[in-house]
């Protein structure tokens, strides 16, 4: 295992990664699983396609490929709910295959079992190329940073950066602009980050901002709707 970052365990069971350097996690301590659920997909992906069912494929945008947890849940929800999704994800300092093979979310829930081996697929896709991974679930997956990647339209934003103590320049007004813009409208912005300055910034570069209730072990979270 690269020796910069470690595999941890969280409350739910399911497997994070501790980055030493920057003292920090690619997902709560208070678990991970239950995190990129709640964020995500009940106050992320599920909000837009109940206001837009008909709408498809919907197109979402990832800042921070990572683990490929969020990746691999979006897989899943294409297939279970048989509805196209384009992922545009971008990591700039992809995880080893000798940490994200011990990564444990294919055990975590029976019920997606199923969709076991698309995981270490999402993994091994070609950086920089975009192509079908399974009948409903399209990726491309970019080795590159906020700030060079070319973005595409937008239905959906997983903001998935790390927080904004560790890297601010993620957080700034002017990256966050860019991700609006590329935002269509009605598009739904969501993160686990509910700094003030954070919602500040997101309400001046054209979101309606939202606090939410957070996942378990933090109590608020963000959602941007553009207007």
């Amino acid at each position: 295992m690269d020796k910069a970052i470690k595999l941890i365990e969280t409350e739910d069971g399911s497997h994070s990664l501790y980055v030493p350097e920057l003292d920090e996690t690619y997902h709560s301590f208070h678990g991970a699983y239950r995190e990129s659920i709640h964020v995500f997909f009940l106050y992320g992906l599920d909000y837009w396609f109940t206001h837009h069912p008909h709408q498809k494929p919907i197109r979402v945008f990832e800042v921070g490929f990572g683990t490929g947890l969020n990746a691999w849940l979006a897989l899943v929800w294409a297939e279970q709910n048989k509805v196209p999704l384009l992922y545009h994800t971008i990591e700039p300092f992809p995880v080893p295959e000798e940490v994200y093979t011990q990564l444990n979310y294919k055990n975590i829930d029976q019920d997606i079992r199923l969709y076991q081996g698309a995981f270490d697929e999402l993994h091994q896709a070609e950086w920089d190329k975009g192509g079908a991974i399974t009948p409903y679930f399209n990726m491309k997956k970019d080795k590159t940073t906020l700030e060079k990647v070319q973005l595409y339209p937008t239905d959906v934003v997983f903001f998935d950066a790390f927080a904004p103590s560790k890297q601010p320049e993620l957080w700034s007004k002017d990256l966050l602009q860019k991700v609006v813009d590329a935002m269509n409208p009605g598009a739904v912005f969501v993160t686990y980050c509910a700094k003030g300055q954070v919602k500040r910034d997101l309400a001046a570069v054209g979101l309606k901002v939202e606090t939410l209730p957070g996942p378990p072990g933090k109590k608020e979270m963000v959602r941007g709707v553009k207007l």
